[in-house]
């Protein structure tokens, strides 16, 4: 597989753009999620959950960049059988279980965006994201990152006008919001930590993104980015809800809250719209990374991909999405959520984190004292790009 060539400054923000792409979703982008774990702490304690989930996700990144660079592992299978052998069905089961909810999620966020909206049918939104997703994964690697970087861009000058607005209007709240609370709240270390481990799964997905580093070091330095880009809309929409903090803790849906003491209906169409686009980006996300998969299993076989397999991957998972989102079968999966996270905690960050750099740093004294050791060189992925230097 050809490698689309960056110039070194993609190569380093390209991962961070898919991580932050794919993390912020629905329950990021409406706010539920970021008053659950932080706004409900505190401005101050908001904060300060912030850098916790920050150094989590920046560390993980770095750490699993730099082992997907140094054995050219850029599935997540290949990934978890380099990292824990056999027992790499257990990363995969988990996975397979955090895809079909997310399909369903977000099917089911895009059908009730587009009903709220325009009061049509929810099935034109459910069209128009499965269309999305459908094109962008056939397309392949290159114009998903595009896609993918383009629309980080977008979001976030429509989330620094947002932040603008909002701070014109509303921003002499702040001062009484943090002379209210101005000791952090209670908990926020646990919110911190507990919103990073929830979004683990998805490291692992962002594996073909790694495929352009030149290096290990550039693979580090975009892993550390990856959690600043991934965090600063985060921080945006903390402060920006803490300028109506009592409403935005009581409406079911936090942003409306500020979006309805703004109106200006032009501006939250805007923010819609740009939201309604991570849907299509988290779906593709994590459809591509299960068509990677699938594709780079029959290739190590030593047969070849047919045409007809990546349409069947992704319009098979936009099915399955949509059948999930229309039987109500979200809610009973998502319960197992929580158990899904610990899965990811232990089946992958914790062996990352402990035989990953042990592995990194014993493949590193055998390429730097190549006499001592016999026999062959370490094996690299099927899916190992031929050029020098990854």
């Amino acid at each position: 597989m050809a490698i689309k060539r960056h110039s070194k400054l993609q190569r380093i923000l390209i991962p961070g753009f898919v991580f932050q792409s794919m993390v912020i979703g629905g329950g990021y982008g409406t706010g539920a999620e970021i008053r659950e774990y932080f706004l409900s702490k505190g401005l101050a304690g908001g904060l300060l959950g912030m850098a916790v989930t920050l150094g989590i996700w920046s560390v993980l990144c770095a750490v699993t960049f730099a082992f997907s660079c140094t054995f050219r592992t850029y599935d997540y299978m290949s990934m978890m059988t380099k990292l824990l052998g056999k027992a790499s069905f257990l990363y995969e089961i988990c996975y397979i279980v955090m895809l079909l909810i997310v399909l369903g999620v977000v099917t089911a966020t895009a059908g009730s965006m587009v009903t709220s909206l325009t009061g049509g049918s929810k099935w034109i939104g459910v069209a128009i994201l499965s269309f999305g997703i459908i094109l962008l994964v056939i397309k392949g690697t290159a114009a998903i990152e595009n896609v993918l970087a383009f629309w980080s861009y977008v979001l976030y000058a429509v989330y620094i006008l947002f932040m603008i607005i909002v701070f014109t209007k509303f921003g002499g709240n702040l001062p009484k919001v943090f002379a209210a609370r101005s000791a952090a709240g209670s908990g926020w270390l646990m919110g911190g930590a507990k919103y990073a481990f929830y979004n683990l799964g998805i490291v692992p997905i962002l594996l073909y993104t790694v495929r352009a580093c030149h290096n290990r070091r550039e693979a580090v330095l975009s892993g550390l980015l990856a959690g600043v880009i991934g965090i600063i809309p985060a921080c945006m929409l903390l402060m920006t809800m803490g300028t109506m903090m009592g409403a935005c803790m009581r409406a079911e849906v936090p942003i409306t809250a500020v979006f309805q003491a703004l109106d200006m209906n032009w501006l939250f169409w805007l923010f819609e719209i740009v939201l309604f686009g991570t849907l299509i980006e988290t779906g593709t996300g994590f459809i591509k990374a299960m068509d990677d998969r699938i594709e780079n299993a029959i290739s190590a076989s030593g047969k070849p991909v047919s045409v007809w397999v990546r349409p069947a991957v992704v319009i098979g998972c936009v099915v399955l999405g949509i059948f999930f989102s229309t039987f109500g079968l979200v809610d009973l999966i998502a319960r197992g959520y929580g158990t899904i996270t610990w899965g990811f905690l232990f089946f992958f960050a914790v062996p990352m984190l402990t035989i990953g750099v042990y592995k990194m740093l014993r493949h590193g004294r055998r390429s730097r004292f190549p006499k001592a050791f016999s026999g062959r060189s370490p094996a690299y992925s099927h899916n190992a790009s031929k050029r020098p230097g990854l």
